[in-house]
């Protein structure tokens, strides 16, 4: 029987993981089949995750909230395994993958594979912030210092799992609360150069600069 990973039973995946041959949107154009079994007893899925960190099948023809990936466990087990493509299939296309038993899972995404959704606070310590619908199992410290707006984009990222890639988008919606904490030096120049976070004035490291434009995107 095949492997299903995390917490949606056979039948259920079967019905979300439709199968039909595609070109995917990634560059390239390669063509797969949800499901494709290129050597026995293994399977391949290929995904898609948009800039508001929702999980879709790549193929999806509708990609929204009610489309989108929701189950827990599902997302914790998907994005925990989560690494570079180095497998020697659709690299190109699908930077990420997701390996779980023998079946593999291709990721691409409109941006970063990490996408920041929400900022907890525990108020036992430090705040997290939590990405790609996995709530406090999928979240890492905040860094404020480290926060890198990018103004070739408008859009904000924050160190992300080292497995992942290293660095992570920020939604747009939790990115524009975030903005409030920014000082900018004489002249409003384009770019923040400090934060203020709990009372404290940090500046902006922009260290994630250099690792933004080195990990893979598709």
């Amino acid at each position: 029987m095949w492997r299903t990973c995390g917490a949606l039973s056979a039948p259920a995946l079967t019905l979300a993981r439709s199968r039909g041959a595609r070109a995917c949107g990634g560059d390239g154009g390669v063509s797969y089949t949800q499901g494709q079994s290129p050597e026995p007893r293994t399977r391949e899925y290929f995904y898609y995750v948009d800039h508001q960190g929702q999980l879709f099948l790549d193929d999806s023809k509708m990609k929204n909230f009610i489309t989108c990936f929701k189950d827990l466990q599902f997302l914790v087990t998907f994005f925990s395994r989560l690494k570079p493509n180095r497998s020697g299939r659709y690299e190109a296309a699908f930077p990420f993958l997701s390996l779980c038993g023998r079946e593999r899972n291709f990721l691409r995404c409109e941006d970063r594979p990490v996408v920041f959704t929400h900022l907890l606070a525990t108020g036992r310590g430090p705040s997290r912030l939590s990405y790609c619908g996995g709530g406090e199992a999928l979240a890492v410290p905040f860094e404020p210092a480290r926060l890198l707006p990018l103004a070739a984009n408008g859009r904000l990222y924050h160190p992300a799992p080292e497995r992942a890639g290293g660095v992570g988008l920020v939604r747009s919606a939790l990115a524009f609360e975030l903005s409030a904490c920014f000082e900018y030096g004489p002249g409003a120049p384009a770019l923040p150069s400090h934060v203020h976070w709990e009372g404290r004035r940090l500046a902006l490291t922009m260290e994630l600069a250099p690792l933004l434009l080195a990990t893979p995107r598709s």
